[in-house]
């Protein structure tokens, strides 16, 4: 594998942390009351490391197969980029959803 294909593998592995991030300041900033805000900060990136663990990680038992992963793997994202997008950030979920796209191009040219 050579280093460009690294580099590649690990911005998919920045954008997937990316998410719980952007899932945790979406749930803050969405909460109207402090439970609320709590809930929905802490709740929606550990909901999203269960999906993620369970159905769409390359070692999981139970990960799905194409193209049932694929369209889960692009809601996943497209959600991200939404909730970013209404908490705001329109450049960067812009920014975030282009870079993902390019990411995952690369990711099915080189058959990671």
């Amino acid at each position: 594998m050579n280093l460009i294909q690294s580099v590649n593998l690990a911005v998919r592995f920045l954008l997937e942390l990316c998410i719980l991030v952007i899932f945790g300041y979406w749930g803050f900033k969405t909460g109207q009351t402090g439970l609320t805000k709590v809930l929905l900060g802490i709740g929606s990136p550990i909901l999203f490391a269960i999906v993620w663990g369970t159905l769409l990680a390359p070692k999981s038992a139970m990960r799905l197969h194409e193209p049932w992963l694929f369209l889960l793997e692009i809601a996943v994202f497209g959600l991200a980029t939404w909730a970013l997008a209404r908490s705001g950030h329109v450049n960067l979920a812009v920014a975030f959803a282009v870079i993902y796209l390019l990411n995952k191009i690369l990711m099915m040219i080189w058959r990671q």
